[in-house]
């Protein structure tokens, strides 16, 4: 019998039942508003991305980074996300947002059942136009019904409009409404598309995995317990939707 995505400890949290959850106007505008960014780096030819994660204020200030690992081509990222963000110990998080949705070689990134487990919104942003990975996941991953399904689950990305800097994104997101989706985005994004608490967790965790590949490659290699047999697929596709 395959392994579920979570452990049953964490679904049970998953399906328990939360409000809507609501933003005041005036949130967006104060200094200790946070966003929690979330972005990876990783290699095909290796077992484990890096994930990294920045607590970014509206007033500009990153007060907190923080790393973990995901299996590359796993099914692991929703929960390692969660455990990342718990073991962070904070409460003050406003918002936590992800780079895409599917990330580090198609593992699926269920941005509902993240918020249902921490209690805070959540979003995924992502760049660029797609007519969705349905057609690789099924070439890379034949026979992967749960990946598959995890990847519908997603539903179709929105545009968003990010007025300060006249850019566009899609995002997917839950726990808030697509207006405070948009707020969160213009609070954090000073120029072009990308959220600073974004481009900052994916600069670092560039620069961690650069540093590992360098220093300790066998560690990469390693297959965390919870990792999954990966595809042997090209790993020259972009994975971004």
């Amino acid at each position: 019998m395959r392994r579920t995505l979570l452990s049953s400890a964490l679904r049970k949290r998953f399906f328990s039942p939360r409000s809507f959850w609501s933003v005041a106007p005036s949130a967006f505008t104060k200094p200790a508003f946070r966003a929690l960014g979330v972005a990876e780096c990783f290699r095909k030819r290796n077992a484990r991305s890096v994930i990294a994660a920045v607590s970014y204020r509206r007033d500009r200030v990153i007060d907190g980074v923080y790393l973990d690992f995901v299996t590359v081509g796993g099914l692991d990222a929703t929960e390692r996300i969660v455990s990342l963000v718990e073991r962070t110990g904070r409460k003050d998080f406003n918002v936590v947002m992800v780079n895409g949705c599917v990330i580090s070689w198609f593992n699926i990134v269920d941005v509902k059942a993240m918020f249902d487990a921490l209690g805070v919104p959540a979003i995924c942003v992502t760049y660029e136009e797609s007519a969705g990975l349905r057609e690789y996941i099924e070439r890379y991953f034949p026979g992967d019904s749960e990946r598959l399904k995890l990847y519908e689950k997603l539903g179709e990305r929105e545009l968003v409009y990010i007025r300060n800097t006249r850019s566009y994104v899609y995002v997917r997101y839950a726990g808030l409404g697509r207006d405070e989706v948009r707020r969160v985005l213009e609070a954090t994004t000073l120029s072009g598309q990308v959220p600073e608490p974004l481009r900052v967790a994916q600069a670092v965790a560039r620069a961690v995995h650069e540093l590992l590949e360098r220093d300790s490659p066998d560690l990469l290699r390693k297959p965390l317990c919870e990792a999954r047999r990966r595809s042997e697929g090209d790993a020259s596709l972009s994975t971004t939707s």
